[in-house]
């Protein structure tokens, strides 16, 4: 006759063996003292996987556009959000401000050209600000 008892999993079980990992998904080493329970490392067919969520990641950056570019274009969206475009330069700069952005991305908003142009997204103001490769 099979036992039943504390090595069955359910849901309870494996929320309880999750929180128990948390230190070592989170620590980027090990927690345990006994090798054989060592997470093993990928197969020769897999891609390498870095036990840490917060390393680098490497990717591909858009044509035309640096890694910097990215990043500022990443903060831009984070503080305006899609909400708000169609907008002006004005519109712009006042979002950042009021959103408590840092202030360099309020200096480079302020040098958008000072016209009445309405931009669609933030490609579209990455490029008037001459970053971001040809307008496509």
């Amino acid at each position: 006759m099979s036992e039943h008892g504390r090595d069955k999993t359910g849901p309870l079980r494996d929320d309880e063996i999750k929180k128990r990992m948390q230190g070592e998904l989170k620590g980027g080493h090990s927690t345990r003292a006994q090798e054989e329970f060592e997470l093993q490392p990928s197969g020769e067919d897999q891609p390498r996987m870095d036990r840490s969520p917060s390393t680098e990641r490497r990717g591909s950056t858009p044509p035309g556009m640096t890694p910097a570019d990215v990043e500022l274009r990443t903060e831009l969206a984070q503080h305006l959000g899609r909400s708000v475009f169609p907008a002006d330069r004005g519109t712009v700069i006042g979002l950042l401000r009021e959103t408590h952005a840092p202030d360099r991305l309020i200096d480079i908003a302020a040098d958008l050209p000072p016209t009445d142009h309405r931009y669609g997204n933030v490609r579209e103001i990455l490029q008037a600000l001459g970053r971001g490769g040809a307008p496509g």
